[in-house]
């Protein structure tokens, strides 16, 4: 673990960095940021500088050190976490749930991303459907571990990761440690929604905001990490919005993508021709689709609408298409204007919004598909 793995966020690592290296590390730190921007990986790579025996030499973990080796395999005796859990099965409602209960599970999720979030966490500890949470048995868990020694002699660190999902009695014990801290420790609270925290919490952290990653070091990351070309890491990294996490899951529905955009230019041709059997068809094969997949095609569909309607103004950087997209929108982006684009965008929602309700998906294809030729005409 280091810095490099950090996607972005220099001016953080420089102020982290500053601060071990002036002496103004303050006791607690809450790192907030939107999801994917970097917040826990931020932690995990400060932890592991922190903790690093060799880290006085120099702005990076020494990656040499038998500290660095632990914080590999997130094994460090003087790394803490606390995170939100469920209750595992087969204990009763007299257990209280702590980190411990699944510290296989997370070591292993950190192991595949250090961007971790909150349903992949669920999809970990196979909680479908559960709310996750921190209760007292983790504020107990966390004090117990806390008031050791440190065992490698220097600081110890505790992770605080969804600080947000503590519960009342959790909340109010932290608090209690960070008003009376151990020596020689550094909370991290990591945290999306701020909001949501205690105010007494807050007031007893310095804040770090971690805004959304940047489109240059997206592209950067995605060109190094994922060895794709620079033009398709560019695109992914504008659709992105900031986050690493959106990134990857657009590099994994490309392959689906590709599918909606087939069925998107068969639609909108069949609409212009007015062909209302090969509509027919063409609703008919969709409604075979699961209804998940339908919702994700109908939301890939108003998104290339929208882009369609921003091509006509002729500014890159307005638009966020593939090659095959916007080679298809050079013909058809006149089709979508300001005389059908908010008609067409609420056709749209409304069939989004009917999928979920359970409608019979081949009379809301059939329907959406007549309506396009009508907007079509419109335009």
């Amino acid at each position: 673990m280091n810095w490099n793995d950090v996607i972005g966020q220099d001016d953080v690592k420089r102020r982290l960095i500053s601060m071990v290296h002036h002496n103004r590390l303050p006791h607690a730190l809450l790192f907030c940021g939107p999801s994917g921007s970097g917040k826990m990986a931020m932690a995990l790579a400060f932890a592991s500088y922190l903790l690093c025996e060799n880290h006085a030499q120099g702005n990076q973990p020494c990656g040499q050190c038998a500290s660095c080796a632990m914080m590999r395999r997130f094994e460090h005796p003087d790394l803490h976490f606390a995170f939100p859990v469920i209750r595992p099965a087969g204990t009763s409602s007299e257990h209280k749930m702590s980190s411990e209960d699944f510290a296989p599970e997370w070591r292993e999720m950190l192991q595949k991303t250090l961007y971790p979030t909150m349903d992949l966490w669920l999809e970990q500890m196979d909680a479908a459907n559960q709310q996750a949470q921190m209760g007292v048995g983790e504020s107990d868990l966390l004090m117990k571990r806390l008031g050791m020694k440190s065992s490698q002699g220097g600081y110890k660190v505790a992770v605080v990761w969804m600080a947000e999902r503590m519960n009342q009695e959790c909340a109010n014990k932290l608090l209690k440690l960070l008003e009376e801290p151990p020596a020689q420790t550094l909370f991290i609270l990591v945290c999306q929604e701020p909001e949501q925290l205690l105010e007494t919490i807050k007031s007893r952290t310095q804040r770090l905001d971690l805004p959304p990653i940047t489109v240059a070091d997206m592209q950067q990351a995605l060109v190094e990490r994922r060895n794709i070309n620079a033009d398709d890491a560019r695109r992914v990294a504008r659709l992105a919005n900031g986050s690493w996490t959106n990134a990857l899951a657009e590099l994994s529905a490309d392959n689906e993508n590709k599918l909606f955009l087939d069925m998107f230019i068969m639609l909108m041709r069949l609409a212009y021709q007015r062909n209302i059997r090969e509509l027919r068809r063409w609703s008919d094969a969709v409604a075979a689709y699961g209804r998940e997949k339908q919702k994700r095609m109908l939301t890939y569909f108003a998104r290339l609408m929208r882009e369609n309607f921003m091509f006509n103004f002729g500014i890159d950087d307005l638009v966020y298409m593939s090659r095959d997209e916007e080679n298809f929108a050079k013909n058809f982006a006149r089709f979508v204007n300001e005389q059908n684009i908010v008609e067409i965008s609420e056709l749209i929602d409304r069939c989004i919004r009917d999928i979920s309700q359970n409608a019979n998906a081949k009379v809301v294809f059939f329907d959406y598909a007549v309506n396009m030729i009508l907007y079509i005409k419109k335009a």
